[in-house]
């Protein structure tokens, strides 16, 4: 089978679905399957990333927007290469064409909480978000949390949606020595104690809520907080001046994007991983942390209580005191942060990115197949 695969988005800004999207190919690549992969990147400087792996093609396709690419530049090329099936890691699909098609959800936020949303985001959310979901011929949902928001927002048939977890790669369940960990820490300037933030900020990250509830903790007990990643993805620019606000300069250390070698060190010198999120679909850091042998301090509702099960501490993520009591639990009690330790450990091994690419790829095989019985 020939699978298309929409990667226009493979550059984009740090975060979850960068991570995704890398992660996802590279093991789709080494199923034991025999499938072309047809790459359509949208920047030409990308060509040549997969060079040498077999039976995958790599094309540019240049356009003059967003719209423009994934419903007029895309659709002229997918015509020309016939592909059996075509896939995008991120949502969005042409609304033309008589191939079958799949889209990954990775969270319907902008349903959920609009009014974290732009203006220009709110237009796509109403009027394409809904004709992707409708010209699909099956979803992706990254937890059981996003497939019954697809169901009550966009009413999408459950037979449609399917739900595969996100994998956690292996460099996170690698320990690293004490002498790699140093070097690390040096680098970054990394204080001896600290609690770790680890993403970009917008508003269901709920940051100003963690920057408060850190402050009511951290510097009692001598911990700093690290951020890693914190830059402004959209709508948060006054949320990141809290800690200046508050006064907790000399305990807040900015790391900037951390690569993917060097974050594993990140949480396994951390003492808590701190994600009070009001919404995640999945929270990869979750796991990243968890398979890290560190301690998770996450949100009691939607794919952060799903994904972390029953090992992380659990707080209310509008109530400040909520998330400073969890902070303050796993920085003083022993017996618990060894608990959670143990717990995520094992919990984090069911999450992997071979079971996340087969699982994915059953989709699209399923799809195709119903496509030539049609």
């Amino acid at each position: 089978m020939r699978i298309g695969i929409m990667l226009r988005h493979y550059d984009q800004h740090g975060g979850g679905v960068r991570v995704y999207t890398r992660a996802l190919l590279k093991h789709f690549f080494m199923q034991p399957r025999e499938h072309e992969y047809v790459l359509y990147f949208s920047n030409p400087a990308l060509l040549g990333t997969y060079a040498g792996v077999p039976h995958v093609t790599e094309v540019s396709v240049p356009g003059r927007s967003v719209l423009w690419w994934d419903q007029v530049a895309l659709p002229r090329e997918l015509n020309k290469h016939g592909i059996d099936v075509l896939f995008n890691p991120k949502y969005s699909i042409p609304l033309t064409g008589s191939y079958p098609s799949a889209w990954v959800c990775h969270g319907l936020d902008w349903y959920v909480m609009p009014w974290a949303s732009r203006f220009v985001d709110r237009l796509s959310h109403r009027y394409l978000v809904p004709r992707y979901a409708a010209r699909s011929s099956s979803i992706v949902a990254v937890s059981e949390v996003t497939k019954e928001h697809l169901i009550e927002f966009l009413r999408v048939p459950p037979d449609r949606i399917a739900t595969v977890y996100t994998g956690v790669d292996d460099e996170f369940r690698a320990r690293r020595t004490a002498d790699q960990l140093n070097t690390v820490r040096a680098r970054y300037k990394l204080p001896e104690r600290y609690v770790l933030y680890a993403g970009a900020v917008y508003p269901p990250k709920n940051f100003r809520r963690l920057v408060q509830a850190y402050a009511k903790v951290g510097p009692e007990l001598g911990v700093s907080l690290v951020i890693a990643g914190g830059t402004n993805r959209f709508l948060s620019e006054d949320e990141l001046k809290e800690p200046e606000r508050l006064g907790l300069g000399d305990w807040v250390r900015w790391a900037g994007w951390v690569d993917s070698e060097t974050l594993p060190s990140f949480y396994q010198m951390a003492e808590a991983l701190l994600l009070p999120s009001l919404f995640e679909s999945f929270g990869l850091p979750i796991l990243e942390a968890m398979a890290s042998g560190c301690p998770v301090v996450t949100s009691n509702r939607y794919g952060s209580k799903e994904i972390a099960g029953d090992a992380a501490v659990l707080v209310e993520p509008e109530s400040v005191d909520s998330i400073a009591d969890g902070i303050r639990s796993v920085l003083t009690r022993t017996e618990l942060r060894q608990d959670l330790i143990e717990r995520g450990l094992r919990h984090s091994r069911a999450f992997t990115w071979e079971r996340c690419a087969g699982q994915t790829l059953d989709v699209l095989e399923r799809i195709g197949a119903e496509k030539r019985r049609s």
